[in-house]
C-alpha cells in the first residue's frame, strides 16, 4: 500500500485523540482509518510523524512496546509508565485490554 496523504492525515487525526493512559495498537489505526490491513504502514508514518503527537501510546497487536520508538523500548515503557501504564520488565502492558482505546471509525 502506498501511502497517500489522505490516510497519513486519518493516522494523525487518531493518534492525537488517544487519551491520556489509553493506548492503541497500530492495525486498530489502520482499521479505524479504512485499511485494516496497513498496521506496518502505520508503524512507518509513526517512525516521521509529527513529534508532537502521543506516538508513546501506540504499541503493537500484543501490547508490547515498540523497537523502533525513538529512544528504544526502554524509553517508550518509561513514557509509558509516566502515565500510569503497568509495564512489565519483557516491556509488555500488564493487562492491556484494561488500557486499549477504541475510537469510532473515521473513514466507514
Amino acid at each position: 500500500m502506498s501511502v497517500d496523504s489522505s490516510f497519513r492525515e486519518s493516522v494523525y487525526v487518531i493518534v492525537a485523540q488517544i487519551p491520556l493512559g489509553r493506548l492503541i495498537t497500530y492495525g486498530d489505526i489502520a482499521a479505524v482509518a479504512g485499511h485494516p490491513y496497513a498496521a506496518r504502514v502505520v508503524g512507518q508514518i509513526a517512525h516521521f510523524g509529527p513529534e508532537e503527537l502521543p506516538w508513546q501510546r501506540v504499541v503493537n497487536r500484543t501490547g508490547t512496546m515498540a523497537s523502533g520508538y525513538y529512544g528504544g523500548k526502554e524509553v517508550h515503557k518509561q513514557m509509558l509508565e509516566a502515565e500510569g501504564i503497568v509495564v512489565g520488565d519483557d516491556y509488555k502492558v500488564i493487562n492491556f485490554e484494561k488500557y486499549r482505546w477504541h475510537p469510532p471509525v473515521v473513514n466507514p
